[in-house]
């Protein structure tokens, strides 16, 4: 019979006698052509999410053979398991919505199947945060495998990558710089392999800061999707997930804590990664019983330096990253800021990780040094005053810093709808100094938190010229994008907050020094025209997405579920 502390024996289906249900198990396994000599190993079970619609994972099949390997050659079991996939550009209304959704499928795939370890296969924007949040629940001994970033391409001799030059040459068409004929070309130049996007978008920023809290092997986030090291890694994975198994260890809990988080949040801000990342780092820390606030994040900011130059902050590409030495680069330079007794999936902590990689040499145009770094503060910041009262994000490494201090008159745009229609009409009231606000898009808005906080210049001001003015909404932004926008807004529209009440003609005052974003009307006024609106009503009657409006909790709390957190 098998064993029921390992592999097939264990969560053994109840059909309220013991013993059948190992006999019924073993005799279905059969069927597949297992030997019994297969059936008595420990499992590794592969958390499998390639897709049609997700072009991220386009080189997981060759990955999977890699992994299976791996754990073949070390004494265990692979056996693959799909799971719901997120392919970022594919989704209505938008990925973050299914985020929790996937979370939850993967928690249960983990904690219902016969496993003894779990490789996690995913790399596109929410799918590491759901696999992450969900296998971080379950707790059994766990590892991440990414695909890599995509490889650039070229356009007229000019190095381009997805998704920044996608926004890039999207706004020299809106101002007319380049035509349809030209921008449809460009189309086929931008993603050209497998990969998640080439710059350091949500993607990359999940990918390095899963390395950082030591869930992924040592070097392995930022290795391209194409390349030779990408299948090597995979097989050493498989390699790690078998030896896992076997012994039982690690478990996420035994090795990731407070201050792993901390070094995650230092490197975010030193690489000036995506501002989703704050709100999944929310939600995977929330998972393990574990708080972040936007004043932590303010107190480390003020003493992080940017280190990297890639896109959407620099010039470079993720390529780049992995050729200038990886992420033990931006760790060397971190060094005296970081918790060094952290430990890894290896069981190494971060002082002998860094001390093995010691005689490594790194690229200084890349990877910046700590005393010459790309900005003397981190990328973002938390800013609080009478408009987000619990707080909204800015990513200021990617802002016009002549915008970082201003006051502004309010422009408002009340849904996505309101904003698709007005903000290319030629008689919209709007002046460059303008502040452009966004109502109505936040966690448990009918749109479901979309990446619309880069809202469009007005096409009558991109004609102009004019490439950047401060934006303000409750919704997302790419990690691809850049400008002066304020982020996740909180309380959000959708609950009453002040953005709600926002006015045009208002007047908004945005101090990055102060880190301070406030609604210039008297506290007595904003009282008054919170009290006399209406409430918003859920657009959804049943399934999935009336669960997620019901259940969402706002930015500050990572958007999890309030029954998961």
């Amino acid at each position: 019979m098998i064993n029921e502390e390992k592999g097939f024996g264990k969560n053994l289906t109840n059909y309220g006698d013991k013993e059948f249900s190992k006999y019924l198990r073993k005799s279905f396994a059969k069927s597949m052509g297992y030997s019994n000599e297969s059936l008595n190993k420990p499992i590794v079970g592969i958390c499998y999410t390639e897709s049609g619609f997700n072009n991220c994972h386009r080189n997981f099949p060759e990955m999977l053979e890699a992994v299976k390997r791996g754990v073949l050659s070390s004494g265990a079991l692979p056996i693959s398991f799909p799971v719901i996939s997120l392919g970022e550009t594919f989704l209505n209304p938008t990925s973050m919505v299914y985020r929790n959704l996937m979370a939850m499928c993967v928690e249960e795939m983990i904690t219902a199947q016969p496993m003894d370890s779990v490789i996690l296969m995913g790399g596109c924007d929410k799918t590491v945060p759901a696999l992450l949040m969900g296998a971080f629940s379950a707790n059994i001994p766990t590892t991440l495998l990414v695909p890599g970033p995509m490889m650039t391409g070229k356009y007229k001799g000019e190095r381009v990558g997805a998704c920044t030059d996608c926004r890039k040459f999207w706004a020299k068409y809106r101002s007319n710089e380049i035509d349809k004929n030209e921008i449809d070309l460009i189309e086929g130049k931008l993603a050209t392999t497998s990969g998640t996007c080439a710059v350091m978008g949500t993607a990359s920023t999940m990918a390095i800061i899963a390395e950082t809290l030591g869930i992924m092997l040592p070097g392995s986030a930022s290795i391209p999707s194409v390349h030779a090291d990408r299948l090597r890694v995979s097989e050493e994975t498989g390699i790690l997930a078998s030896k896992m198994a076997i012994n039982n260890s690690p478990k996420p809990k035994d090795f990731i804590d407070k201050k792993s988080f901390e070094n995650a949040l230092r490197v975010l801000l030193a690489i000036s990664g995506s501002t989703n990342a704050i709100i999944h780092l929310t939600a995977i820390a929330g998972r393990l019983g574990i708080q972040l606030n936007l004043n932590e994040l303010n107190n480390l900011s003020d003493e992080t330096p940017v280190l990297v130059n890639l896109k959407p902050v620099g010039n470079g590409y993720m390529e780049d990253l992995y050729n200038a030495g990886g992420i033990d680069g931006i760790l060397h330079e971190l060094k005296k800021q970081l918790n060094l007794k952290c430990k890894n999936i290896n069981g190494e902590t971060l002082e002998e990780r860094l001390n093995n990689s010691q005689k490594e040499k790194f690229d200084k145009s890349i990877i910046y040094s700590f005393s010459n770094p790309v900005n003397k503060k981190g990328g973002l910041i938390a800013l609080f005053g009478s408009l987000a009262p619990d707080g909204a994000i800015l990513k200021r490494a990617a802002a016009t810093k002549s915008l970082l201090e201003h006051e502004g008159r309010a422009v408002v745009f009340s849904s996505l709808e309101d904003l698709s229609k007005r903000i290319d009409d030629p008689n919209l009231d709007v002046n460059e100094n303008d502040i452009l606000v966004l109502q109505n898009a936040g966690p448990s808005s009918n749109s479901g938190m979309p990446e619309a906080g880069y809202l469009p210049i007005p096409k009558k001001l991109a004609k102009k010229g004019v490439k950047d003015m401060v934006r303000i909404s409750d919704a997302r932004m790419s990690g691809t994008a850049f400008g002066t926008i304020i982020l996740h807004v909180t309380p959000e529209s959708n609950k009453n907050g002040p953005l709600s009440i926002v006015k045009n003609g208002d007047k908004i005052k945005l101090s990055e020094s102060n880190k301070s974003i406030d609604l210039l009307i008297s506290k007595e006024e904003i009282l008054s025209r919170i009290s006399n609106l209406l409430k918003i009503k859920n657009i959804y009657k049943r399934g999935y997405k009336k669960l997620y409006q019901e259940s969402v909790l706002p930015a500050t709390m990572g958007c999890d579920f309030d029954f998961l957190n």
